[in-house]
Order: C-alpha cells, then structure tokens, then sequence
C-alpha cells in the first residue's frame, strides 16, 4: 500500500511531465527509467530512490523543489485547460482526510448551487 505523500509526488511528478508536453513513454526514454516504473511513480505505488528521483528530475529539466511543491501550484487559476484544474483539485484533496473532503465537497455544492441560482 502506498503513502499518501508518494501518491502526492507522483501526482506531481505526472503534472510536471504533462507540462512539458511529455508522454509516459518519452519520459521514460529521457530518464532511462522503463515505462511501467513510470506509471508505477505516477500513482505513488513505488518507493522510489533518491537516485531514480534524480534521473525523473533531470529527464523533465525541473528544479528539484518543483517536486515538492504539491501544493503549491500558485498560478493554477490562470490556467484555462479543464483537466489541469481538476487534476490540481485532486492532488489538493488527495492526502486529505475524509471529514476534510467530505466539507469542501459540501462546500462546492453550497457554491454551485448558489452560482446556478445566479444563472
């Protein structure tokens, strides 16, 4: 079973690598790390070593604290592509617990609700 902050990272290791405009399979060919320990990192299901955290850091031309910024996405309301959002409010609510998700998912419905009415 994996941590809640490998899955973090590997979130973040996977929005890194998509904005770069990489796949999975030319980061593994850029790190020299196989595909599937790609994917495997991406969904926080390996305990990577500071070695291999070193060749993923190098392969996407990142500063090595642009990993750690899990939260720290500062700029992610000017973005206008969709999944980006989505995907940032997953990796915000992802390490959460569930009485945490469970008030900001009724806090959204509150907001929406409220921002349908003024339609």
């Amino acid at each position: 079973m994996s941590s809640d902050f490998l899955k973090l990272v590997g979130e973040r290791i996977r929005t890194l690598r998509k904005e770069k405009g990489y796949t999975q399979e030319s980061l593994s060919e850029k790190s020299g790390i196989h595909v599937t320990y790609i994917s495997d990192i991406e969904r926080g299901e390996r305990n990577i070593s500071m070695e291999t955290l070193e060749k993923v850091i190098s392969a996407l031309e990142v500063n090595p604290v642009e990993v750690f910024r899990i939260e720290g996405i500062e700029d992610i309301e000017e973005r206008a592509d969709r999944q980006e959002l989505i995907e940032a409010l997953n990796s915000l609510l992802s390490g959460r617990r569930t009485e945490e998700v469970k008030l900001v998912l009724r806090l959204a419905k509150d907001v929406l609700g409220t921002y349908d009415k003024l339609k």
